[in-house]
Order: structure tokens, then C-alpha cells, then sequence
């Protein structure tokens, strides 16, 4: 019988491992994560059952200090919109750093009434372990944090101790999702993702985020689906860089989100890709709306 559940939000600058760390904690692949900042760009729901409790953790793009685009003011109100209806939440920063940044996204919980602990990720890459315990003293007076738990997405360190953290301090209430259902997005959107993701590692660091993916037919069989799908980018001389010479890049782009649609739909899938352009689409609230950027 559940007892307790409730909603967590996920929160820090970009590029610190907030998708991996949900992705760890459910011990399923639901938010796309690459070394590159503004992976994520939508709030993901990640729900997690056991125990007689339920956590629906709120992955969230990072929190940009400069909104140069109105994509960047998109991913911020998407972002600070995790934050209504919260029970808790949960704010990630990486290592022994701690940058401008990190102050800025930790500025958005000033008026935000719930417990915040503190998860400081990649400690397994922090060499001289002797610095790290002198450095979460000084992030423990940064704010009064109901906890502080060092933690290592992709090693598992300390995962268990940070659910124990999160769960302890769920209110009491029924289950907010059927126990079977592990994320608020749909096959498509899921699917989209991970070609996106795929073009993330591909373009290089500026290219991936002039890009974005569009589902335009999606047919589920009894043992394949079909997938048609549109790369945007905003500039015509993009174009030829996402196909790269001969077609290579685009072709390698989908056989490895192929493998990877082929392992969350547990079947054989067919892929097909193109790229059009969409006229600095990352500045026009419409063509964002229009890609599924919603608050």
C-alpha cells in the first residue's frame, strides 16, 4: 500500500549531470544525457516506485545566466516552472567546482518553501579526496540544506543514500502515476530524443544547438516500427554539415539512434532521416512552439 509520494525537482547550472543522476536513480534511460551543455531542453518526468512510496522527479534544462536566444528563455521558464507544486527538491552541482553559474541557479530556490538537498556529482572524479570534505563544508553555508550527499551518477555512488534522503521527506499521499508508468513522455517524443542525442555527439561543440528533431511518422508493427523524422537547423550552410560529405554523418546519426530506438522499443525499427531549415528557428517563439518547446 503506498503511503507517501511526491514531486522533486531536479535543478543546477547546465552540464553537471542532472539527466545522468535521474537516470541512475531509476535504473532506466529517460532523459538523453551527453557531455555537452543544453542536452536537456523540455522537463522530464522520471518516476520511481519501491517501498511503498513514490518520487516523480522533474529533470530540468539547466538554468542559462545569459538569455541570448528566446530558445535560452524558453529552457529558463521551463526550468523555474519545475519549481510550482514541489514537495522538495533536489540541486545538483559538480565535483570541487562551483562557478557564478552555480549561484545563479540556486538563486532561483531563494523563494521556494521546500526541503533543497544538496547532490554533489562526480565526486569519483575528484583526485586529492582530501579537498572534497573541506568543500562541502563550504557549500553546507551556502544555504540551510536538509542534506548534502556526495554522489557519482555514472559510478552509482551513493545512490542509495540519496534516495533514502528524498524519500524520508515525501508528504503522505496516494500515487501520482500508475505504478507500470515510469515517464510522462510519450514513444515519439522519447524517440526523437535519442536522435537528438545522437546529433548532439556527431556536431561538434556550436552545430548540436542549432538543431532539432521533429517526428513525422511514427508506425508501430508487431515486430517493427517505422520512423520518418525531420532534423531543423537555421542556416542553409548548416545543412551539408549535419549530412557531412556523401551522407556519412547523417547515415552513422541514425544507425545509432536506430540501436537505441531498437532497445527502448524492444524490436527492430526502420529510420529514415532528413534535414530542412528552418530560418533561425532558435530566436522565433513560434517555430519553438511549433517544435514542442512549451513552458
Amino acid at each position: 500500500m503506498l503511503e507517501h509520494s511526491g514531486m522533486c525537482a531536479i535543478l543546477g547550472r547546465p552540464n553537471v549531470g542532472k539527466s545522468t543522476l535521474l537516470n541512475a536513480l531509476l535504473g532506466e534511460k529517460v532523459s538523453i544525457a551527453t557531455r555537452k551543455p543544453q542536452t536537456t531542453r523540455h522537463r522530464i518526468l522520471g518516476v520511481l516506485n519501491g517501498g511503498g512510496t513514490q518520487v516523480v522527479f522533474v529533470d530540468t534544462p539547466g538554468l542559462h545566466q545569459h538569455e541570448k536566444r528566446a530558445l535560452n528563455r524558453q529552457l529558463n521558464r521551463a526550468a523555474l516552472g519545475a519549481l510550482e507544486d514541489i514537495d522538495l527538491a533536489l540541486f545538483v552541482c559538480c565535483g570541487l567546482e562551483w562557478r557564478d553559474a552555480d549561484d545563479s541557479a540556486l538563486g532561483a530556490l531563494e523563494g521556494v518553501d521546500v526541503p533543497v538537498i544538496l547532490a554533489v556529482n562526480q565526486v569519483d572524479r575528484v583526485k586529492d579526496k582530501r579537498k572534497l570534505l573541506p568543500h562541502l563544508e563550504r557549500l553546507t553555508k551556502l544555504r540551510d540544506f536538509a542534506a548534502v550527499v556526495p554522489v557519482s551518477a555514472t559510478r552509482g555512488t551513493n545512490l542509495e543514500e540519496l534516495q533514502l534522503e528524498v524519500v524520508k521527506r515525501l508528504p503522505q499521499g496516494p500515487a501520482l502515476f500508475p505504478a507500470e508508468q515510469i515517464t510522462d513522455r510519450d514513444t515519439a517524443f522519447r524517440i526523437g530524443e535519442l536522435i537528438r542525442e545522437q546529433l548532439i555527439v556527431a556536431l561538434g561543440d556550436e552545430l548540436p544547438y542549432s538543431t532539432t528533431v521533429q517526428i513525422e511518422e511514427l508506425q508501430i508493427g508487431e515486430s517493427l516500427t517505422r520512423i520518418g523524422a525531420v532534423v531543423w537547423v537555421e542556416r542553409s550552410a548548416q545543412k551539408p554539415i549535419v549530412i557531412g560529405q556523401g551522407g556519412k554523418r547523417l547515415k552513422k546519426v541514425g544507425s545509432l539512434a536506430r540501436q537505441q530506438i531498437e532497445e527502448l522499443l524492444e524490436q527492430q525499427a526502420h529510420l529514415e532521416l532528413w534535414v530542412k531549415v528552418k530560418e533561425h528557428w532558435t530566436d522565433d517563439r513560434r517555430a519553438l512552439h511549433e517544435f514542442g518547446y512549451t513552458d
